[in-house]
Order: C-alpha cells, then sequence, then structure tokens
C-alpha cells in the first residue's frame, strides 16, 4: 500500500465521515427491508470500516 500523508488521510476522514452523515440522513427515509435501506445499510458497513482505517492510519503517522 502506498503511503498517504497526514493531510491525506485527514481530507480522506472528512471526505468519509461526510458520507456516513449523508448516507444515515437518507436512510431514515426508506422503510427497513426495502432494497434502498439494504444499500445504504451496506454503505454504511463499509464506510464505518474505511473510518475507521483511517483513524487507525492516522495514529500510525504521528
Amino acid at each position: 500500500m502506498d503511503k498517504y500523508t497526514k493531510e491525506e488521510l485527514a481530507e480522506a476522514l472528512r471526505a468519509v465521515s461526510s458520507i456516513i452523515h449523508k448516507c444515515e440522513k437518507a436512510q431514515e427515509k426508506f422503510p427497513e427491508g426495502t432494497s434502498h435501506h439494504t444499500l445504504l445499510k451496506n454503505r454504511l458497513k463499509a464506510m464505518y470500516i474505511s473510518k475507521a482505517l483511517i483513524e487507525e492510519a492516522l495514529i500510525i503517522t504521528e
């Protein structure tokens, strides 16, 4: 994996956090069990994992 600067990781973390916030708001609009709700649930899971990995990488770069 390429090395990323602290600034690049911080910017990626802001972007992922924004996506999480938008998906959470959008998910509220769809009833549970619908395809849209499930799609957003899966996207959120991926974004939470991405956020955790970025935060971990930020700690390592300190």
